[in-house]
């Protein structure tokens, strides 16, 4: 028994925005969240601003959203959108301004105070529904377009957390390879591993299902050629809508299955050590396929045959290539943050079972 639900309507193609743009506007008044350079040097907020001008409709444009963006700022979108009278939002960015952008669009509808508090957002069910939004991404890595997540920074907690409702599934998103091309080709690969992460993590998730798993084999195979030339330089224009098609298909993975601990473990790397979510994941993802062989063998060999590889040490190999990193780790700093990652509600849909010391001997293979 199983079931598939996945809200969004996709278009994907090159100009799709400009030449196909219904669906964008799902309101009268618009608030464009993106970070304070994605939308401009990908050209998709220049795109955006053009339709809306060209159709009359009231924007403000919101590029406050950091780096792995924390509940507060959130809450300040929010209340931003309030003021200008936005009902709708369009979110042009990489998994940062997408997720900010489905935070924002619940505090809009449900200003903290008055029966709603700042943290409440993470029960999953708002008496107000969040405002309708849209999504351009700029990176091919989160597939935030099509999953009901968001990830935001906890600074009290000193890491981050994923709330998740099917209301802040964005209505429309817009695949569009251009708007990646210009990336700086460490980004490209932190990216490009992130979306592996996700189609591993659900590949071989407890909740994973028929309809899951075909998708994640599907995102592998499209994946595996990319991941082959971004070893050495940056893709060509063509390659770069399929790494976007992969990414998507990894969220569309994981909005079924949720992660594992690969996640769970990598949110304290990035908020302790600023290192990129993606590249993060990439550090621990060959020592959880290790540990995942040994329940399902079957699973990962066809994950390999999929991404072209010949073997787990092939795998583990490129991921080294792929992601240098020189980034100093204690034992003590290690353990300290087992104390949390062992809470995650995806502890539980790992293929093996997750312990503490496991935990801590994962962080040890992988990073001293």
């Amino acid at each position: 028994m199983f079931g598939y639900y996945m809200p969004v309507k996709l278009k994907a193609g090159e100009n799709i925005v400009t030449e196909s743009p219904d669906g964008l506007i799902l309101g009268s008044r618009a608030m464009i969240v993106t970070g304070r350079s994605s939308g401009k040097r990908s050209g998709a907020l220049a795109d955006v601003t053009a339709i809306l001008e060209e159709r009359s409709v009231p924007y403000t444009v919101y590029d406050r959203v950091e780096n792995n963006p924390s509940i507060e700022a959130a809450a300040e979108g929010g209340a931003a959108a309030r003021e200008y009278g936005a009902d709708f939002i369009i979110a042009i960015g990489g998994g940062s301004p997408l997720d900010a952008a489905k935070a924002i669009a619940v505090y809009a509808a449900n200003p903290p105070g008055n029966g709603f508090e700042l943290y409440d957002i993470f029960k999953g069910v708002y008496e107000n529904k969040p405002l309708p939004m849209a999504a351009i991404p700029t990176t091919a890595g989160t597939g935030s377009e099509v999953t009901p997540y968001s990830i935001l920074t906890l600074h009290r907690e000193q890491t981050k957390r994923s709330f998740s409702s099917p209301e802040v599934f964005f209505k429309t998103a817009f695949l569009d390879g251009r708007y990646i091309a210009n990336l700086p080709l460490q980004t490209l690969r932190n990216t490009a591993v992130d979306a592996l992460s996700h189609l591993i993590e659900g590949f071989t998730n407890k909740k994973s299902s028929p309809s899951s798993d075909y998708i994640a084999l599907e995102g592998m195979r499209v994946l595996g050629g990319g991941l082959e030339i971004l070893k050495d330089s940056l893709p060509p224009a063509e390659l770069c809508t399929e790494l976007l098609w992969a990414a998507t298909l990894g969220g569309m993975v994981i909005a079924q299955t949720g992660t594992t601990i690969v996640h769970s473990m990598g949110y304290p790397l990035t908020y302790h050590k600023d290192i990129p979510h993606g590249m993060a994941n990439g550090l621990l993802l060959g020592e959880y396929m290790r540990l995942a062989d040994r329940e399902l063998p079957w699973k990962t060999d066809l994950c390999l045959e999929a991404l072209g590889l010949g073997s787990l040490d092939e795998l583990c190999a490129l991921l080294k290539l792929l992601l240098p990193c020189e980034t100093a780790f204690t034992e003590e700093e290690l353990a300290e943050w087992t104390k949390t990652t062992i809470a995650a509600k995806n502890v539980k849909t790992c293929p093996f079972e997750v312990t503490r010391g496991l935990e801590i001997s994962i962080y040890k293979k992988c990073l001293l």
